[in-house]
C-alpha cells in the first residue's frame, strides 16, 4: 500500500513541458543564426568534438532530476505492517446507470457525472462502513466488491462511462439482483443499497420482484434521482463537441425524463427513502443523517499500520541526474566518438 503524503507538489511537474518548448526554440534560433555566418560544413571543421545529441541528453537528466525531486517532495510511503482491525459500519452496495441516457445535460454538467459527484460525497461522508460499487445498464456488472478502500472505490468510480457496457437498456431488476451477492457474509445485520438512476427501467415487471426478494435477505434499498422531469435529449459527441443527437426509429429526437415514480415506488418497497440528487449538499447530508441512525455491525478488516518514508531514494535519485549533468560536456566523447555509435561524422 503506498501513500502520497504532498500530492500539490506535482504541480511542479509542469515545469518540463516548459524546459522543453524552450529548449525546442533554443535550437532552432541557434540553427537559424549558425547559417548566417556559416555553412554547416565549415562550422563542423571548426568545431569537429562538439556533440550533436550532448544537449539534449543535459535536458532528459535535467527533466529526470527534476522529476525525482518533485516525488521526493511528494513522500511516498509504503506500507509496512498490516494489523486486522475491529471496525464498526454498515455494508453500502452503490449501483449506478451508466445507460446513454445519463448522458443527457438537463442537470450539469450531465447525469452521470452528478451521478458520480453524488457518489463520491457520500464516500467522504464514511468513517468505517464498507462499499461495493455496481456498473448497469442492459445488464449489471461489478466494478468494486465490498471494500474499505475508499480511494480504491473512488479510482473506479472515475473510470466509470457510459461506453462501459455494450449491453444499452436500463435493467434495474439485475442491479438488484446482483447487489444482494456482494452481502455474502451471513453476520452482516445492516445492509443498504443506493441506486443512482434517471429512473428509465426496461423491466419494471421483474424489478419489483427482485426488490421484494432483496428485502427478505434484509437489504435496504434507497434511491438517488438524476435528472429532471421536463427532461432532455441525449447528446452524441466527438471530442466533447455535440455533433448530433440521439434518435428513435422513427427519425425523431428521444426526450430521456426523470421518472421519478418508478424511483419512489423501488424505494418504498424496498424500505429506503428516495432522494432528488439535484442539489449534492441537501442529498448528501439527507443520506448521512439515514446511515447515522443504523445500527453498525463489527467487522474485522485489515489495514496498514505503519508506513516509512521512501523521499530519500527520490531525492537521491534526481541529486544524482543533476550531478551528472554538471560533468557532461558539450563535446564528444572520445571512446564513443571511436565507436560512432550515433552516426556522427569526423572530419580529419
Amino acid at each position: 500500500m503506498i501513500q502520497l503524503d504532498e500530492k500539490i507538489y506535482f504541480y511542479l511537474l509542469s515545469i518540463i513541458p516548459f524546459m522543453v518548448i524552450v529548449y525546442i526554440l533554443i535550437q532552432v534560433w541557434k540553427k537559424k543564426t549558425q547559417k548566417k555566418f556559416a555553412t554547416s560544413d565549415l562550422l563542423m571543421r571548426l568545431a569537429p568534438d562538439k556533440s550533436s545529441f550532448k544537449a539534449a541528453l543535459k535536458l532528459i537528466f535535467i527533466m529526470l532530476g527534476i522529476s525525482f525531486l518533485v516525488l521526493g517532495l511528494v513522500n511516498p510511503k509504503i506500507g509496512t505492517k498490516l494489523e486486522t482491525v475491529k471496525r464498526e459500519g454498515v455494508d453500502i452496495v452503490f449501483a449506478i446507470d451508466v445507460s446513454k441516457s445519463m448522458l443527457a445535460e438537463d442537470i450539469a454538467p450531465n447525469r452521470i457525472e452528478k451521478g458520480k459527484r453524488l457518489v463520491s460525497e457520500i464516500i467522504n461522508q464514511l468513517a468505517s462502513d464498507r462499499i461495493g460499487i455496481i456498473a448497469y445498464a442492459g445488464q449489471a456488472y461489478p466494478q468494486l466488491p465490498i471494500t474499505t478502500d475508499y480511494g480504491a472505490a473512488k479510482m473506479f468510480l472515475q473510470g466509470m462511462n457510459t461506453d462501459m457496457l455494450s449491453s444499452q437498456g436500463t435493467a434495474i431488476n439485475e442491479a438488484i439482483e446482483l447487489a444482494a451477492t456482494y452481502f455474502d457474509d451471513e453476520q452482516q445485520t445492516n445492509r443498504v443499497l443506493f441506486i443512482i438512476s434517471d429512473g428509465e427501467d426496461h423491466s419494471e415487471g421483474s424489478t419489483l420482484d427482485a426488490v421484494e426478494l432483496a428485502v427478505e435477505e434484509g437489504i435496504r434499498i434507497f434511491t438517488i434521482g438524476v435528472g429532471k422531469e421536463k427532461g432532455s435529449p441525449i447528446p452524441i459527441k466527438r471530442n466533447g463537441i455535440v455533433e448530433s443527437l440521439k434518435k428513435d426509429a422513427q427519425g425523431e429526437v428521444v426526450i430521456t425524463k426523470l421518472n421519478e415514480e418508478i424511483l419512489q415506488d423501488i424505494a418504498n418497497e424496498g424500505n429506503g427513502e428516495y432522494i432528488n440528487g439535484s442539489n449534492t449538499e441537501e442529498a448528501v447530508e439527507f443520506i448521512k443523517l439515514q446511515l447515522d441512525q443504523m445500527d453498525k455491525t463489527e467487522f474485522e478488516a485489515k489495514q496498514f499500520a505503519e508506513y516509512k518514508d521512501q523521499f530519500q531514494w527520490f531525492l537521491g535519485i534526481g541529486l544524482l541526474f543533476l550531478f551528472l549533468d554538471i560533468f557532461l560536456l558539450d563535446r564528444k566523447t572520445q571512446w564513443l566518438k571511436k565507436l560512432n555509435l550515433f552516426n556522427e561524422k569526423q572530419i580529419h
